[in-house]
């Protein structure tokens, strides 16, 4: 014959089974709060604003101090962009000159 159904004990199993489904749910939350903040961080609306700067000026200033260390350029290539800068600003006061003179 069949053995009887124990009530009481599928009643306990299912209370246990959804602690433990509310307890993975909370963890998976609280790993999506953790990601959208990081995410947050880095998205491009937050580039042009002054809070990203402040809140990550220690690490912004160690990265250029890096790169100014690894990419170090010489006098001549100096000399060539500035050279070029200089070009282009006089080119945009000539532009500007012609275009008052109409």
């Amino acid at each position: 014959m069949e053995e009887p159904i124990n009530f009481k004990r599928l009643y306990e199993l299912s209370i246990i089974e959804k602690e433990q489904i509310m307890n993975d749910n909370q963890k998976h939350l609280e790993k999506i709060n953790e990601l959208t903040k990081e995410l947050n961080e880095y998205k491009i609306e937050n580039y042009g604003k002054k809070t990203y700067y402040q809140k990550n000026k220690e690490k912004i200033i160690e990265k250029v101090k890096e790169y100014n260390k690894t990419n170090v350029k010489s006098p001549e290539k100096i000399k060539e962009y500035n050279k070029k800068a200089y070009e282009k600003r006089k080119l945009k006061k000539l532009e500007e000159v012609q275009n008052s003179d109409k």
